[in-house]
């Protein structure tokens, strides 16, 4: 069984920065994508960036120059970075990844951090 945890959300004004952690733990023998994505009240969880197992990172255009996506593989964590932070980034914050097994690939979840972020 896996499991991801995050922390670092919380709230904060605009302009400030927060940084985002999200540890893997249980039985992993590797990790391939690990994600960030963002859910508010009435609409669907979207992308924020995602981070290769080799570095390649990818972002949403809507946090493009002010978030950082980053992973610490022998630690089985993935980051993000957070500047210059706007009322409408204020979301829960989930964790993705991707574990290949011997039955395929499965993505787990982690449970959400709420960030809030006030003009």
């Amino acid at each position: 069984q896996v499991q991801l945890v995050e922390s670092g959300g919380g709230s904060v004004q605009a302009g400030g920065s927060l940084r985002l952690s999200c540890a893997a733990s249980g039985s992993i023998r590797s990790i391939n994508a690990m994600g960030w994505y963002r859910q508010t009240p009435g609409n669907q969880r979207e992308l924020v960036a995602t981070i290769t197992s080799g570095g390649t990172a990818q972002y949403a255009d809507a946090v493009k120059g002010r978030f950082t996506i980053s992973r610490d593989n022998a630690k089985n964590t993935v980051y993000l970075q957070m500047n210059s932070l706007k009322p409408e980034d204020t979301a829960v914050y989930y964790c993705e990844a991707d574990f290949p097994t011997t039955m395929g690939v499965y993505d787990y979840w982690g449970q959400g951090t709420q960030v809030t972020v006030s003009s």
